[in-house]
């Protein structure tokens, strides 16, 4: 099993399946608008600017499970990132990431990749996990974890 056994729906609604992201690097992250990372969007789209063209994917999934920091409807979140960040990296329908309603992708990384301690669940907005362009899940990196520093782990994704 991988990354591209899964499906989501876009922040536009439409249904999509991850496997059209097949051969590409993915970092998959859960986004926020009113968090004090929220400021890590602008990292975000440096880094995809940065490596699309080598074959980078940023997938963001907004979630409303900490702290309500993601009130909003899909379309004032993707008003809020283009006019805020001038986010162009694809953005997926807001999901849980934790709990019994927890997206089925965000399950499944949660597994094969553990926070500290073992622990499963993810604890704040801008989780990030990066992924091989075979859909292997290779490392997660906290909240905290700036996208600039993440530069080096998605360079060597891509060689």
């Amino acid at each position: 099993m991988s990354v591209f056994d899964f499906d989501a729906v876009t922040i536009k609604g439409k249904p999509v399946s991850l496997e059209q992201y097949r051969g590409k690097a993915l970092l998959i992250v859960n986004t926020a608008s009113k968090c004090g990372f929220t400021p890590q969007y602008k990292g975000l789209e440096s880094l995809y600017q940065q490596y699309k063209d080598q074959g980078l994917e940023i997938l963001g999934f907004p979630c409303d499970q900490f702290g309500h920091q993601e009130p909003g409807s899909d379309s004032e979140i993707t008003e809020f990132c283009e006019l805020n960040f001038g986010v162009t990296f694809p953005l997926f329908s807001k999901i849980d990431v934790n709990g019994k309603n927890a997206h089925p992708l965000f399950t499944f990384l949660k597994e094969q990749a553990p926070g500290v301690m073992g622990t499963t669940g993810i604890k704040w907005n801008f989780t990030k996990f990066l992924v091989d362009p075979e859909g292997n899940v290779v490392q997660r990196f906290a909240p905290k974890d700036a996208p600039e520093k993440l530069a080096q782990p998605v360079a060597e994704l891509l060689k």
